[in-house]
């Protein structure tokens, strides 16, 4: 029987409420749907989301047939915006662009990838998955508990605060990795690592 991996257990996956830290981390693949738009109520936002997991568990049921077992990873998004204060002062919803992510573990290869994305297309449309090559490097990252609508002073915090202190910048999207199912959970107990790239100043 094979060893089921459980990529949750990697550094990135990692953080403490209250606690901003710096990492850095390797390339990685996502299998990635991309929207814009209010996420909240949004048939677009769903159907990303219907769109992933067909592909991410084919991917995994193909991959344990080779002998690599491995836990599905949590939903990840990036968040930007053309003006930016739109996304960080504002939060104006309706002006943001995103993508939806799952990461796909680096012992998976590509013509997995597409038998994966094949097998699934006989059960749903996944039409808009495709694969994201991210190299973020080094990043800031702290975790969320609760509603997202109450993420601002954390943002603020991050940006304002912690990069200036430490002589760092953006330098990519906003990036969060949704440890909780926020279609299950109450949104008070939600649990969401907020990640930024970075780059000196």
């Amino acid at each position: 029987m094979t060893e089921k991996v459980d990529l949750k257990k990697l550094d990135g996956y990692q953080g403490r409420r209250g606690e901003i830290r710096q990492l850095e981390l390797p390339p990685a693949r996502y299998l990635a749907v991309d929207g814009a738009g209010d996420p909240n109520g949004s048939p677009a936002f769903e159907r990303a989301i219907g769109a992933l997991y067909p592909v991410a568990y084919a991917l995994k049921f193909a991959s344990k047939a080779r002998g690599r077992d491995y836990v599905v990873p949590p939903l990840e998004g990036l968040w930007w915006a053309e003006d930016m204060d739109a996304f960080a002062v504002a939060r104006d919803k309706s002006r943001w662009s995103w993508t939806l992510l799952l990461l796909i573990p680096d012992f998976v290869d590509d013509t997995l990838v597409a038998d994966a994305r094949e097998a699934a297309a006989a059960k749903a449309d996944v039409e808009s998955v495709r694969v994201e090559a991210l190299d973020e490097g080094r990043c800031v990252q702290t975790l969320h508990v609760g509603p997202f609508d109450d993420e601002g002073p954390v943002i603020e915090r991050m940006h304002q605060e912690f990069m200036p202190a430490h002589g760092l910048r953006p330098s990519g999207h906003h990036h969060e990795i949704y440890l909780s199912d926020f279609r299950r959970a109450a949104p008070e107990k939600w649990r969401t690592l907020i990640r930024q790239p970075v780059e000196a100043v």
